[in-house]
């Protein structure tokens, strides 16, 4: 579960976990359905995680989380076949089904 801790309000219910190389290799590739739930990097420091969206085949949503879970950038709307570059450091980085940041009205501090 993905929780916006500032408003208390859910984002989304189902997450899974990408902590291996593996898992934040592939992240969505290759899915061809828009998933129903986000999808949680964790990474060992704070680092410019550059997205790409090859062989993603839908728009999604990011969010950038310090160390501290504190949103430090927001991608809406990240189309298939792009690239995007972060404002921030972030230790996390959150996948949401497209247009779940605009709905949400995400703030400061996320929870999962």
């Amino acid at each position: 579960m993905i929780i916006n801790q500032t408003c208390k309000f859910i984002i989304v219910k189902k997450s899974k976990l990408c902590k291996d190389v593996f898992s934040k290799a592939f992240g969505l590739m290759f899915h061809f359905k828009k998933p129903d739930y986000g999808l949680v990097f964790i990474f060992n420091n704070e680092r410019r995680a550059d997205l790409h969206m090859l062989f993603v085949f839908f728009p999604i949503d990011v969010l950038f989380l310090d160390k501290n879970k504190k949103v430090v950038d927001i991608k809406k709307d990240f189309k298939p076949f792009s690239y995007y570059l972060p404002k921030a450091k972030a230790m996390y980085v959150i996948e949401l089904p497209v247009g779940f940041v605009g709905k949400t009205k995400i703030k400061d501090l996320i929870r999962f």
